[in-house]
């Protein structure tokens, strides 16, 4: 590259990252924020983890979609629709052309032939089970562009998943068929007919995908991630991939109309290519637009070098004091007992390492968990008797396993004596100084 073409990227770079977004104006945060946006998307891209978990995706969707759609043919057989299952498959393998419809016949057919009476108990638990883990994966890949390390509880787990596997057949096949009576209602055809209302129609009616598609992912990202996704974000992200999924769908039949030569090099094979290629997009657009909705609701992770999330021992015992102490707090005065997501709110810290010191120190015992619908945290045991030292000492030696300890840490007597020296005064200055001392405001004296 040569100098011209450096110094160029230089300045870009600097236009770009210098800026403070907040000490700007309107119109320049309105351009730098979606130039950041796009950067850090595509360098999340090539990152290749949101790739990895596509393919992953792809291979469970696999396994489970023959079990899904029998679970939704169900449902829908209960309310007299099950026929429409059809046209909603076929839509969405529509950017496989011809082939497309012969996938949706015989995953349709494999559907009808099952006989949920003869499969038995152990089958019809390992049905729901595999529709299961297909949402519990689903769920993990959206945790981790949300950086959330753990999934709900296996209660909520699969009340909330067999909630979405049985209300959502019923909810997609309610907004197609709301549209198609709209469109069909003697009023809209009258109006089609009346300019300039009829174009409008008409161009509305090419909307409505996008719109469904749009409000589909919106309600994936609110719903999937365990953590709390706001409306805003959401939308903005459903709004991307929803954009992205119907433009890619148009533009991949569009390839598979004019290469015929994938099935004289595939043979038999290029149904299935075909099918797995397109589901691997699907996926990754589904997931680039968790990201941007993610960065939309988190804008300081816009930043010039990735954000590790790694705590330092200096952070990690401030952090942990000071989650211990909020939470004391509360449970002392009576109040509503901190949830993870108020504490991540009102901390103004991503949720991966407030939860990473949470389950520290409820390994450690000293909190616990309620089991309400949003778990919330309490002190497990008594304040009075629960010394600052413990706490400091538990952040601090956070890592440590049987491989790993300070015995087996080589160390000459000089440098053991000085670290002995700065511990003691450590806990000499703790002393018996109590959560519930910190609480109540008490000053701490040395040896206390």
């Amino acid at each position: 590259m040569n100098e011209p073409l450096l110094n160029l990227f230089a300045r870009f770079n600097e236009w770009l990252w210098s800026e403070d977004l907040t000490s700007v104006s309107r119109f320049e945060r309105w351009v730098i924020f979606p130039v950041r946006m796009l950067v850090v998307v595509l360098r999340q891209l090539l990152g290749g983890q949101l790739n990895l978990r596509a393919m992953s995706l792809v291979y469970t969707t696999l396994l489970s979609t023959v079990p899904l759609l029998a679970v939704s043919f169900s449902v829908l057989k209960g309310f007299g629709v099950h026929n429409q299952l059809e046209p909603i498959l076929a839509n969405v393998l529509e950017p496989l052309g011809p082939r497309g419809a012969e996938i949706t016949r015989s995953v349709i057919g494999f559907v009808e032939n099952i006989k949920v009476g003869v499969l038995g108990s152990l089958g019809l638990v390992f049905l729901i089970y595999t529709v299961v883990s297909l949402t519990q994966k689903i769920e993990s890949s959206f945790n981790y562009v949300w950086q959330v390390e753990h999934l709900r509880g296996l209660a909520q787990r699969f009340s909330s998943y067999l909630s979405v596997i049985l209300i959502g057949p019923v909810l997609m096949f309610a907004a197609v068929g709301l549209t198609a009576t709209i469109s069909s209602h003697g009023l809209v055809q009258t109006l089609i007919h009346m300019e300039p209302i009829g174009r409008i129609l008409v161009l509305a009616g090419k909307l409505i995908p996008y719109l469904l598609v749009i409000a589909t992912f919106t309600f994936i990202y609110i719903f999937i991630p365990n953590t709390r996704v706001r409306l805003v974000p959401a939308l903005v992200g459903g709004t991307v991939a929803g954009v992205l999924w119907q433009t890619s769908g148009w533009l991949f039949a569009t390839f598979v109309a004019t290469s015929p030569n994938y099935a004289a090099i595939y043979s038999g094979f290029a149904i299935l290519v075909l099918l797995l290629i397109w589901l691997y997009l699907s996926w990754l657009i589904l997931l680039l637009g968790s990201q941007v909705a993610f960065y939309v609701q988190y804008p300081h992770y816009l930043t010039r070098e990735p954000v590790r999330l790694d705590l330092s021992a200096r952070l990690q015992e401030r952090l942990a004091l000071q989650l211990m102490y909020m939470i004391a707090e509360h449970h002392c005065n009576d109040r509503e007992p901190w949830t993870l997501e108020a504490l991540v709110q009102y901390l103004g810290l991503p949720m991966q390492p407030v939860h990473k010191v949470l389950r520290l120190m409820e390994e450690g015992g000293f909190l616990a968990r309620t089991c309400d619908d949003k778990t919330a945290y309490l002190p497990r045991r008594d304040i009075a008797t629960i010394r600052v030292s413990e706490l400091y000492d538990l952040a601090r030696s956070a890592g440590e396993n049987r491989l790993l300890t300070l015995e087996k840490l080589p160390g000459d007597a000089c440098v053991e004596s000085l670290l002995a020296s700065v511990d003691r005064a450590a806990h000499g200055a703790m002393g018996d100084y109590t959560l519930k001392d910190l609480v109540n405001g008490k000053p701490l004296t040395r040896g206390d």
